[in-house]
């Protein structure tokens, strides 16, 4: 018991935490987790088509490879960051880091589809401790006047996650087992929690507060019957009795939770955080951003199979223009936020996502490469261009205690955004595929088009919100909580 106590003590060397440069290595430490997990995403994003044939089921069915990740990952980043408030981050994000890589042999093990979904559970818990604490390690250990450029740096490492998983991925599938995909992750995972044990900091001023277990049950139902709705209701019909069911479930347990943060003494979510318009809207803005980025990153494989009739390594080439462009502007606008302010980085970075899916929504035909290409690449430079002031803005204006909470939230929103944009393209996708008459193409084009269309409109919302923000033109710091409170 003493050794295991002196472990939980351990801290890095002064040696090491004295040097100037010390925060540089625990970004370093966080980019791996937010590299493996980007990766992990990307990989399973190309091989829905090729998974859909080798497990026998349709589009809606292969999409919860996805989506029952994704809703794990937002159900519990939440309460993982509460707890991280509670009782330290370090060892959270080293437990996280342990779990994720033993989840991602067993998907690997997976004897079959419903074995997949179940480790794919666990391996959004790891990937949840993971993200609960990834953008709260980074702006406390991170001086306020580097604080975008680090977290440009760490939204690099997802984009550059994100454009190898695509290219890895192809080659795997190429070989025909999909298996190793989920392999790859084992050297980094190892690699991540040995750093993570050796050179993240020691944990201060935790507080010793009750958990709030109530809001946890009223939160998880919300979540999940809204996602299920979304992803089920085209099918099974909007008016159907257990589709009403499951709205009338999720509208309630909303309601629940909602009152019950309110009159928590240690709430789940401190939804007071909310009243400041800096937090609120740059919580909203991610959400949208992503939905946007990833309703592409679910039409665009299925487009290049069956509209461009390309193989696996070539779709997923074509497809890591997005995370490649995602890697190269991060850290420019990073920089450009801690020099110039968030404003123009991020009005700029709204206006090429929605740039981008516009040009994705004028392909009419398999040999429009040119257009497909530039639509990918400017939808991937305008998420690396907002992401990081978006971020910045949010993290550098909530108070130092409630850091935990704060990034588990916008980093649910951030996952609530990608799993609607691959529910909501999907289902625009089979909605279209019903309604517009049939292409000439063998692929019908014009589902396609209204789907890049419409999840495109998103982007220009997201726009439309940075662009009547008056206070988004003043720089974030520290000591901004206060001054943006109402």
């Amino acid at each position: 018991m003493s050794q295991l106590s002196h472990l939980w003590d351990y801290s890095p060397p002064e040696r090491i935490t004295s040097r100037s440069g010390y925060h540089w290595l625990v970004v370093s430490t966080v980019c791996i987790g937010a590299f493996m997990a980007a990766l992990d995403a990307s990989i399973i994003n190309l091989a829905l088509p090729s998974l859909m044939r080798q497990f026998g089921i349709g589009m809606a069915k292969a999409e919860w490879i996805s989506l029952v990740y994704l809703l794990t990952l937002s159900s519990l980043v939440i309460p993982f960051g509460r707890l991280a408030d509670m009782f330290g981050r370090r060892w959270m994000y080293a437990t996280g880091f342990f779990v994720f890589l033993v989840s991602s042999v067993a998907c690997g093990v997976a004897p079959g589809f419903a074995g997949l979904l179940v480790a794919r559970i666990f391996q959004a818990i790891g990937a949840a401790m993971l993200q609960a604490n990834s953008v709260s390690i980074i702006t406390a250990a991170t001086p306020a006047a580097h604080r975008g450029k680090a977290i440009g740096i760490q939204a690099s490492a997802q984009g550059i996650g994100l454009s190898l998983g695509p290219v890895i991925g192809g080659a795997l599938l190429s070989l025909g087992d999909w298996r190793w995909l989920f392999y790859v992750n084992v050297p980094i995972g190892i690699a991540g929690t040995i750093l993570a044990v050796l050179l993240l900091p020691r944990d201060t001023g935790r507080r010793k507060e009750s958990f709030d277990y109530w809001g946890l049950v009223f939160l998880l139902p919300a979540l999940i019957m809204m996602v299920y709705v979304l992803n089920s209701g085209l099918a099974q019909g909007w008016t159907s009795p257990f589709i009403l069911l499951c709205v009338f479930t999720a509208m309630l347990a909303l309601a629940s939770f909602v009152r019950e943060e309110q009159r928590s003494y240690t709430p789940l979510m401190d939804l007071s955080l909310f009243r400041n318009k800096i937090f609120r809207y740059g919580n909203l803005t991610s959400f949208l951003s992503f939905t946007v980025m990833y309703g592409v990153l679910l039409l665009s494989p299925f487009l290049m199979e069956t509209g461009f009739r390309l193989d696996a390594v070539t779709a997923g080439l074509y497809l890591s223009l997005v995370p490649i462009g995602m890697t190269i502007c991060t850290p420019i606008s990073g920089y450009l936020a801690d020099r110039f302010g968030v404003r123009v980085p991020a009005i700029g970075g709204t206006a090429l996502l929605l740039l981008g899916s516009g040009l994705l929504a004028l392909i009419h035909g398999g040999g429009e490469t040119a257009l497909l290409l530039l639509g990918l690449w400017l939808t991937g430079c305008g998420m690396g261009m907002f992401t990081p002031p978006n971020n910045s803005q949010v993290m550098g204006n909530v108070p130092a205690d409630r850091l935990g909470v704060a990034g588990a939230t916008l980093n649910m929103s951030r996952t609530m955004g990608m799993g609607m944009g691959i529910t909501l393209s999907g289902m625009l996708y089979q909605s279209a595929l019903r309604i517009l008459p049939a292409s000439q193409e063998p692929v019908n084009f014009y589902a396609f088009q209204a789907s890049y269309g419409l999840i495109g409109l998103l982007s220009a919302v997201t726009l439309a919100i940075w662009l009547i923000r008056r206070n988004a033109r003043e720089k974030y710091s520290s000591e901004a909580y206060i001054e943006y409170y109402i």
